[in-house]
């Protein structure tokens, strides 16, 4: 996140080359949180409840400092399906498992369903951006949002496994078919969340292996800091296009 912030700073050309921004959460482990101009950087760690946690304590910070006309998107990283690695996702839909548009929690033991719709537009104005820029290959589909790291996601080199190689390549076939081009674990909260709350939302994430090919990364460290670097080029252009046009 501090580098991300850094990085938008030196793009805006707000403070002084080489200046550390400070953490605003310094006070506690939980995140991280950077500010430069009109941009907030925050981290929201692995999975749906760590990033949910973030969104509930951000949103109350934006009420009560009267936030108004905010845009929220997550970057990051993610497994693509039929995509060479260093490909960059909008995402179109956040889908569970069963590639259903929807995010389901039990509240007071009752089961409560959001949807998962993204805004269209702003999906579209980052895909604008991603022509712009015309570096590296960018698609708008939709993204599997999964509750784990291995089983969830049909990884076969987990502790635990009770499926086969067919059985695997079955279910991202399906999952193609159902228009997935990725699979990460934070945006179905992220998106039934920001909805809920009336917030115009994005998710981009950088793809770091074809998870038709196999389950472990095999980029050189470089490759794949580059790779990471790419969405967040995408952003960067976009805020950039929003200011000149504010």
């Amino acid at each position: 996140m501090k580098g991300f912030i850094k990085y938008v700073a030196a793009e805006l050309g707000l403070g002084h080359p080489g200046e550390d921004p400070p953490n605003i959460c310094a006070g506690t482990d939980r995140f991280a949180m950077f500010k430069v101009g009109p941009v907030l950087s925050v981290s929201h760690g692995m999975g749906m409840p760590s990033i949910a946690i973030m969104l509930h304590e951000l949103f109350k910070l934006l009420y009560h400092a009267r936030c108004s006309g905010v845009t929220i998107i997550r970057i990051g990283t993610s497994g693509g399906i039929g995509l060479e690695p260093g490909s960059v996702v909008i995402t179109r839909q956040a889908v569970d498992a069963y590639f259903k548009p929807e995010f389901e929690q039990v509240v007071l033991g009752k089961r409560v369903v959001r949807p998962t719709d993204l805004d269209e537009r702003l999906a579209q104005e980052l895909s604008e951006c991603a022509k712009d820029l015309r570096e590296f290959k960018t698609v708008v589909g939709n993204t599997m949002c999964t509750l784990d790291f291995y089983e969830g996601q049909g990884r076969l080199d987990g502790a635990l496994c009770c499926y086969t190689e067919r059985d695997k390549q079955a279910y991202l076939q399906a999952a193609h078919a159902a228009g997935v081009q990725n699979i990460e674990m934070e945006s179905s909260v992220f998106a039934a969340m920001c909805s809920a709350c009336g917030l115009r939302a994005a998710v981009v994430c950088v793809t770091l292996l074809d998870r038709l090919e196999g389950d472990q990364i095999c980029s050189p460290h470089n490759v794949l800091a580059e790779y990471q670097q790419r969405p967040q080029r995408l952003v960067v252009h976009f805020i950039k296009k929003c200011l000149v046009g504010a």
